[in-house]
Protein backbone atom coordinates (compact mmCIF):
# COMPACT_ATOMS: atom_id res chain seq x y z
CA UNK A 1 0.00 0.00 0.00
CA UNK A 2 1.52 3.47 -0.98
CA UNK A 3 1.23 6.76 0.95
CA UNK A 4 -1.45 7.97 -1.21
CA UNK A 5 -3.72 4.65 -0.28
CA UNK A 6 -2.65 4.83 2.99
CA UNK A 7 -3.28 8.89 4.10
CA UNK A 8 -6.93 8.09 2.43
CA UNK A 9 -7.68 5.54 4.73
CA UNK A 10 -6.17 7.27 7.83
CA UNK A 11 -8.75 10.23 6.46
CA UNK A 12 -11.59 7.53 6.41
CA UNK A 13 -10.96 6.13 9.85
CA UNK A 14 -11.09 9.77 11.17
CA UNK A 15 -14.09 10.86 9.52
CA UNK A 16 -15.48 7.57 10.92
CA UNK A 17 -14.63 8.22 14.56
CA UNK A 18 -15.52 11.78 14.00
CA UNK A 19 -19.28 10.70 12.58
CA UNK A 20 -18.38 12.97 9.47
CA UNK A 21 -20.18 11.85 5.62
CA UNK A 22 -17.16 12.80 3.31
CA UNK A 23 -19.19 14.19 0.30
CA UNK A 24 -17.61 15.76 -3.42
CA UNK A 25 -19.09 17.47 -6.11
CA UNK A 26 -17.46 17.73 -9.82
CA UNK A 27 -18.58 21.02 -10.22
CA UNK A 28 -17.31 21.00 -14.21
CA UNK A 29 -19.11 18.07 -14.64
CA UNK A 30 -22.17 18.06 -12.31
CA UNK A 31 -21.56 14.50 -11.23
CA UNK A 32 -21.18 13.43 -7.48
CA UNK A 33 -17.73 11.73 -7.16
CA UNK A 34 -18.33 11.06 -3.91
CA UNK A 35 -21.38 10.36 -2.24
CA UNK A 36 -22.56 11.41 1.84
CA UNK A 37 -23.63 6.84 1.92
CA UNK A 38 -23.44 7.49 5.74
CA UNK A 39 -26.25 10.28 5.60
CA UNK A 40 -28.84 8.49 3.47
CA UNK A 41 -28.30 5.00 5.80
CA UNK A 42 -28.83 6.84 8.99
CA UNK A 43 -32.25 8.29 7.09
CA UNK A 44 -33.36 4.51 6.61
CA UNK A 45 -32.73 4.14 2.69
CA UNK A 46 -31.56 1.62 1.33
CA UNK A 47 -28.16 1.75 -1.12
CA UNK A 48 -30.24 1.10 -4.16
CA UNK A 49 -32.32 4.37 -3.29
CA UNK A 50 -29.52 6.39 -2.93
CA UNK A 51 -28.29 7.35 -6.36
CA UNK A 52 -31.58 8.64 -6.94
CA UNK A 53 -31.82 10.61 -4.31
CA UNK A 54 -28.11 11.93 -4.63
CA UNK A 55 -29.80 13.48 -8.05
CA UNK A 56 -32.20 15.76 -6.18
CA UNK A 57 -31.32 16.17 -3.11
CA UNK A 58 -33.24 19.03 -2.09
CA UNK A 59 -36.33 17.08 -2.41
CA UNK A 60 -35.36 15.54 1.12
CA UNK A 61 -34.90 18.85 2.63
CA UNK A 62 -37.58 20.25 5.07
CA UNK A 63 -39.65 22.94 3.03
CA UNK A 64 -39.01 25.67 5.74
CA UNK A 65 -35.02 24.91 5.58
CA UNK A 66 -35.10 25.21 1.46
CA UNK A 67 -34.96 29.13 1.21
CA UNK A 68 -31.88 29.07 3.74
CA UNK A 69 -29.90 26.29 2.42
CA UNK A 70 -30.20 27.44 -1.50
CA UNK A 71 -29.01 30.94 -0.34
CA UNK A 72 -25.79 29.27 1.40
CA UNK A 73 -25.50 27.38 -1.99
CA UNK A 74 -25.66 30.77 -3.60
CA UNK A 75 -23.38 32.39 -1.45
CA UNK A 76 -20.32 30.44 -1.96
CA UNK A 77 -20.67 29.66 -5.49
CA UNK A 78 -20.88 33.49 -6.10
CA UNK A 79 -17.63 33.91 -3.87
CA UNK A 80 -19.78 35.67 -1.46
CA UNK A 81 -18.45 33.39 1.43
CA UNK A 82 -15.32 31.19 1.30
CA UNK A 83 -17.32 28.68 3.16
CA UNK A 84 -20.38 26.77 2.76
CA UNK A 85 -22.24 26.59 6.02
CA UNK A 86 -25.63 25.15 6.85
CA UNK A 87 -28.31 23.28 8.79
CA UNK A 88 -31.24 22.12 7.78
CA UNK A 89 -33.98 19.21 8.31
CA UNK A 90 -33.81 15.97 6.00
CA UNK A 91 -36.68 13.31 5.80
CA UNK A 92 -36.39 10.03 7.14
CA UNK A 93 -37.48 7.02 5.08
CA UNK A 94 -40.43 6.76 7.74
CA UNK A 95 -41.69 9.92 7.13
CA UNK A 96 -39.55 11.84 10.27
CA UNK A 97 -37.40 14.82 10.30
CA UNK A 98 -33.44 14.56 11.49
CA UNK A 99 -31.13 17.91 11.66
CA UNK A 100 -27.89 17.29 9.59
CA UNK A 101 -25.72 20.01 9.18
CA UNK A 102 -23.14 20.47 6.05
CA UNK A 103 -19.69 22.24 5.83
CA UNK A 104 -17.78 22.52 2.56
CA UNK A 105 -15.35 24.71 0.27
CA UNK A 106 -14.64 24.61 -3.55
CA UNK A 107 -11.52 23.38 -3.66
CA UNK A 108 -9.00 23.42 -6.71
CA UNK A 109 -8.51 20.64 -8.76
CA UNK A 110 -5.31 21.37 -10.52
CA UNK A 111 -3.85 25.17 -11.05
CA UNK A 112 -5.70 25.18 -14.91
CA UNK A 113 -9.00 24.31 -13.59
CA UNK A 114 -9.59 26.12 -10.63
CA UNK A 115 -12.93 25.41 -8.43
CA UNK A 116 -13.77 22.46 -10.23
CA UNK A 117 -14.28 20.39 -6.63
CA UNK A 118 -16.96 21.10 -4.18
CA UNK A 119 -15.77 19.14 -0.95
CA UNK A 120 -17.30 18.94 2.38
CA UNK A 121 -19.06 16.65 5.15
CA UNK A 122 -22.41 16.66 6.33
CA UNK A 123 -23.30 15.25 10.21
CA UNK A 124 -26.25 14.75 11.82
CA UNK A 125 -27.01 17.49 14.71
CA UNK A 126 -30.43 16.09 15.93
CA UNK A 127 -29.84 15.40 19.10
CA UNK A 128 -28.03 18.71 19.66
CA UNK A 129 -30.93 20.51 17.84
CA UNK A 130 -33.57 18.77 20.02
CA UNK A 131 -31.76 19.57 23.45
CA UNK A 132 -31.50 22.74 21.77
CA UNK A 133 -35.54 23.65 21.18
CA UNK A 134 -35.81 21.57 24.62
CA UNK A 135 -33.79 24.57 26.06
CA UNK A 136 -35.61 27.26 24.07
CA UNK A 137 -38.65 25.97 25.41
CA UNK A 138 -37.64 25.66 28.87
CA UNK A 139 -36.70 29.37 28.55
CA UNK A 140 -39.89 29.92 26.73
CA UNK A 141 -41.79 29.00 29.74
CA UNK A 142 -39.83 30.20 31.98
CA UNK A 143 -39.89 33.43 30.18
CA UNK A 144 -44.24 33.00 30.31
CA UNK A 145 -43.79 31.92 34.32
CA UNK A 146 -41.03 35.57 34.85
CA UNK A 147 -43.98 37.49 32.62
CA UNK A 148 -47.01 36.10 35.20
CA UNK A 149 -44.67 36.24 38.39
CA UNK A 150 -44.08 40.30 37.07
CA UNK A 151 -47.77 40.67 36.48
CA UNK A 152 -48.78 39.14 40.10
CA UNK A 153 -46.30 41.33 41.55
CA UNK A 154 -47.48 44.58 40.07
CA UNK A 155 -50.85 43.47 41.02
CA UNK A 156 -49.79 42.65 44.58
CA UNK A 157 -48.06 46.09 44.73
CA UNK A 158 -51.42 48.11 43.45
CA UNK A 159 -53.66 46.12 45.70
CA UNK A 160 -50.93 46.96 48.65
CA UNK A 161 -51.33 50.86 47.91
CA UNK A 162 -54.74 51.13 46.31
CA UNK A 163 -57.96 51.25 48.24
CA UNK A 164 -60.08 48.55 47.04
CA UNK A 165 -63.58 50.35 46.66
CA UNK A 166 -62.44 54.01 44.92
CA UNK A 167 -59.21 52.38 43.32
CA UNK A 168 -57.43 55.66 44.68
CA UNK A 169 -54.14 55.39 46.49
CA UNK A 170 -55.02 54.04 50.27
CA UNK A 171 -53.35 55.74 53.55
CA UNK A 172 -50.36 53.46 53.39
CA UNK A 173 -49.38 55.03 50.31
CA UNK A 174 -50.52 58.69 50.99
CA UNK A 175 -48.66 58.54 53.94
CA UNK A 176 -45.46 58.14 52.06
CA UNK A 177 -46.07 60.61 48.85
CA UNK A 178 -47.23 63.06 51.28
CA UNK A 179 -43.44 62.83 53.49
CA UNK A 180 -41.68 62.62 49.92
CA UNK A 181 -43.71 65.93 48.84
CA UNK A 182 -42.80 67.28 51.82
CA UNK A 183 -38.85 66.68 51.66
CA UNK A 184 -39.19 67.90 47.98
CA UNK A 185 -40.83 71.00 49.11
CA UNK A 186 -38.76 72.19 52.31
CA UNK A 187 -35.30 71.39 49.54
CA UNK A 188 -37.11 73.77 47.11
CA UNK A 189 -38.96 76.21 48.61
CA UNK A 190 -42.01 75.54 46.42
CA UNK A 191 -45.60 75.65 48.17
CA UNK A 192 -47.41 72.47 49.18
CA UNK A 193 -51.18 72.06 50.38
CA UNK A 194 -53.45 69.68 51.28
CA UNK A 195 -57.30 69.21 50.85
CA UNK A 196 -58.87 67.27 53.47
CA UNK A 197 -62.40 66.18 51.85
CA UNK A 198 -65.31 64.79 54.32
CA UNK A 199 -68.91 63.42 53.41
CA UNK A 200 -71.24 65.58 55.67
CA UNK A 201 -73.25 63.05 57.44
CA UNK A 202 -72.06 60.17 55.83
CA UNK A 203 -73.82 57.47 58.96
CA UNK A 204 -77.04 58.79 58.11
CA UNK A 205 -76.87 58.00 54.37
CA UNK A 206 -75.61 54.53 55.53
CA UNK A 207 -78.47 54.31 58.34
CA UNK A 208 -81.08 55.82 55.61
CA UNK A 209 -79.99 54.15 51.99
CA UNK A 210 -78.00 51.63 52.98
CA UNK A 211 -73.89 50.52 52.98
CA UNK A 212 -74.02 49.72 48.79
CA UNK A 213 -75.55 53.24 48.41
CA UNK A 214 -72.70 54.62 50.68
CA UNK A 215 -70.48 52.76 48.83
CA UNK A 216 -72.07 53.89 45.43
CA UNK A 217 -72.00 57.98 47.28
CA UNK A 218 -67.83 57.51 48.47
CA UNK A 219 -67.32 56.16 44.83
CA UNK A 220 -69.10 59.29 43.27
CA UNK A 221 -67.01 61.80 45.21
CA UNK A 222 -63.79 59.48 45.11
CA UNK A 223 -64.13 60.09 41.03
CA UNK A 224 -64.51 63.36 41.35
CA UNK A 225 -61.54 64.00 43.39
CA UNK A 226 -59.84 61.96 40.89
CA UNK A 227 -61.23 64.27 37.62
CA UNK A 228 -60.32 67.24 39.67
CA UNK A 229 -56.82 66.92 39.99
CA UNK A 230 -53.20 66.84 37.71
CA UNK A 231 -53.10 63.85 36.65
CA UNK A 232 -49.13 62.51 37.48
CA UNK A 233 -48.95 66.14 39.97
CA UNK A 234 -51.42 65.75 42.69
CA UNK A 235 -52.67 62.71 44.51
CA UNK A 236 -55.70 61.63 45.84
CA UNK A 237 -56.09 59.24 48.31
CA UNK A 238 -59.26 57.52 50.64
CA UNK A 239 -57.83 58.54 54.16
CA UNK A 240 -60.69 55.80 55.39
CA UNK A 241 -64.55 55.53 55.64
CA UNK A 242 -65.93 58.79 54.02
CA UNK A 243 -62.72 60.76 54.26
CA UNK A 244 -60.34 61.67 51.12
CA UNK A 245 -57.33 63.51 51.36
CA UNK A 246 -55.42 65.05 48.06
CA UNK A 247 -52.07 66.29 48.03
CA UNK A 248 -51.30 69.52 45.92
CA UNK A 249 -47.81 70.03 45.10
CA UNK A 250 -46.13 73.75 43.60
CA UNK A 251 -49.87 74.87 44.95
CA UNK A 252 -49.84 77.68 47.46
CA UNK A 253 -53.21 78.11 49.74
CA UNK A 254 -55.27 80.63 48.34
CA UNK A 255 -55.07 78.02 44.85
CA UNK A 256 -56.23 75.00 46.77
CA UNK A 257 -58.80 76.90 48.38
CA UNK A 258 -59.95 77.79 45.01
CA UNK A 259 -59.68 74.25 44.28
CA UNK A 260 -61.58 73.33 47.19
CA UNK A 261 -65.04 75.52 47.01
CA UNK A 262 -64.90 74.08 43.20
CA UNK A 263 -65.05 70.25 44.52
CA UNK A 264 -67.25 71.41 46.88
CA UNK A 265 -69.95 72.70 44.44
CA UNK A 266 -69.78 69.81 42.06
CA UNK A 267 -70.19 67.05 44.86
CA UNK A 268 -73.26 69.26 45.85
CA UNK A 269 -74.66 68.47 42.37
CA UNK A 270 -73.52 64.53 41.96
CA UNK A 271 -76.00 62.47 41.67
CA UNK A 272 -76.49 59.41 42.97
CA UNK A 273 -79.25 56.77 43.20
CA UNK A 274 -80.78 54.03 45.38
CA UNK A 275 -81.93 50.76 43.66
CA UNK A 276 -85.17 52.61 43.27
CA UNK A 277 -83.75 55.67 41.23
CA UNK A 278 -84.39 58.16 44.37
CA UNK A 279 -81.66 60.50 44.15
CA UNK A 280 -79.69 60.00 47.31
CA UNK A 281 -78.92 63.91 48.87
CA UNK A 282 -74.92 64.81 50.11
CA UNK A 283 -72.84 67.20 50.66
CA UNK A 284 -69.15 67.03 51.64
CA UNK A 285 -67.16 69.57 53.80
CA UNK A 286 -63.55 70.45 53.00
CA UNK A 287 -60.34 71.51 55.13
CA UNK A 288 -57.15 73.40 53.75
CA UNK A 289 -54.10 73.66 54.57
CA UNK A 290 -50.52 74.76 53.37
CA UNK A 291 -46.99 73.64 54.42
CA UNK A 292 -45.18 75.71 56.90
CA UNK A 293 -41.48 75.60 57.14
CA UNK A 294 -40.59 72.56 59.46
CA UNK A 295 -43.54 71.04 59.45
CA UNK A 296 -43.94 67.24 58.53
CA UNK A 297 -46.45 65.44 56.31
CA UNK A 298 -48.45 64.69 59.59
CA UNK A 299 -48.79 68.23 61.11
CA UNK A 300 -49.66 68.98 57.92
CA UNK A 301 -52.55 66.28 58.07
CA UNK A 302 -53.40 67.33 61.15
CA UNK A 303 -54.03 71.25 60.26
CA UNK A 304 -56.12 70.32 57.68
CA UNK A 305 -57.81 67.97 59.87
CA UNK A 306 -58.64 71.23 62.18
CA UNK A 307 -60.16 73.23 58.92
CA UNK A 308 -62.33 70.23 58.01
CA UNK A 309 -63.55 70.12 61.95
CA UNK A 310 -63.81 73.98 62.10
CA UNK A 311 -66.06 73.61 58.53
CA UNK A 312 -68.21 70.80 60.18
CA UNK A 313 -68.90 73.69 63.12
CA UNK A 314 -70.24 75.89 61.14
CA UNK A 315 -73.01 73.77 59.35
CA UNK A 316 -71.06 71.55 57.33
CA UNK A 317 -71.15 71.81 53.14
CA UNK A 318 -68.08 74.64 53.70
CA UNK A 319 -64.49 74.97 52.77
CA UNK A 320 -62.16 76.01 55.38
CA UNK A 321 -58.79 77.22 55.30
CA UNK A 322 -56.37 76.21 58.37
CA UNK A 323 -54.70 79.70 57.62
CA UNK A 324 -58.03 81.67 58.27
CA UNK A 325 -58.75 80.48 61.54
CA UNK A 326 -54.85 80.40 63.23
CA UNK A 327 -54.93 82.07 66.16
Amino acid sequence: MDEKDLNKERLELALEAAGLDLWENNLLTGDVTRKALKTFRELGYSDEEIPALVANTLQLVHPGDVDATKAALADVFSGKTQQYRCEFRLRTKSGGWLWFANYGRIMDARAEVPGQRFIGVTFNIDDRKRKEDEIAEINHKLAEQNSLLQGLNTALELLASTDALTGLANRRTLMEVGAKECKRTARFEHPLSVLMVDIDSFKSVNDNWGHLVGDRVICAVADTCRLRVRQGVDTVARLGGEEFVIILPETSGANAEVLAESLRKEAQHLRVDDDAGTPVPFTVSIGVASLARGQSFEQLLNSADKALYKAKQKGRNLVQRFEAIAG
